[in-house]
């Protein structure tokens, strides 16, 4: 059963920033847009599992820092290539300063 998870304060992440989050052996990247909401995905680039952390956001999107794949963080979606998979997202919700993650 998924559970919500306290990834980190809510002003750990700048405005179009990512982080990220280690959870139970596996890493994700939490992400602010610039209208200042957050978001969640699979932490590792599904091309060549580069982790997307050191990428750049730009609105919505991440860029990976290895081969320059940008996928849309708010759905996973791919939007250039050369990966071809769509990353996973969480459920993310912030309470009382806090961002939760449901993993």
């Amino acid at each position: 059963m998924a559970e919500w998870i306290d990834a980190c304060a809510s002003d750990d992440i700048d405005a179009e920033d990512v982080i990220r989050f280690d959870h139970g052996g596996r890493t994700f990247a939490i992400y602010r847009n610039d209208a200042d909401a957050y978001f969640c995905t699979d932490g590792l680039c599904t091309h060549e599992n580069v982790h997307l952390a050191d990428g750049l956001v730009v609105e919505n999107t991440i860029e990976c820092p290895k081969h320059a794949s940008i996928f849309d963080f708010t759905n996973g979606e791919v939007e250039t290539p050369p990966a071809c998979e769509n990353l996973h997202t969480y459920p993310t919700r912030v309470e009382a300063g806090r961002v939760m993650v449901q993993l």
